[in-house]
């Protein structure tokens, strides 16, 4: 928690006054304090923002083209697998293109 001073606006600073012994908020360019004589704090749960899935989630391979094009997994030897591109850097990069292997289900990137 931020408190800021009521006369100069600046943001207030916990220092241990030496007369009373007690700590106080004090402004450091004028001579406002706020004495704390009980704990002051604020305790608040904030809650998390839904975050979407920017290549498409569990749907994103629906309705998806297939190409010729050999799977990287030496195991499987496929030669079709589905394919969507996203342009997911700057305009003047080439988009990417992923892949996902018709046989074996092995996903992969290229771009």
């Amino acid at each position: 928690m931020l408190l800021f001073c009521p006369t100069c606006s600046n943001s207030l600073t916990v220092h241990r006054q030496s007369a009373t012994g007690q700590n106080a908020l004090t402004c450091p360019t004028c001579p406002y304090t706020y004495p704390l004589t009980r704990r002051l704090f604020e305790r608040r749960h904030i809650r998390r923002k839904e975050v979407d899935d920017i290549l498409g989630g569990e749907g994103s391979w629906d309705n998806v083209d297939n190409t010729e094009v050999q799977c990287p997994d030496e195991v499987c030897g496929g030669d079709r697998a589905y394919f969507y591109m996203v342009q997911i850097r700057s305009a003047d990069e080439p988009m990417t293109t992923f892949y996902k292997c018709m046989k074996c289900g092995h996903k992969w990137r290229e771009g």
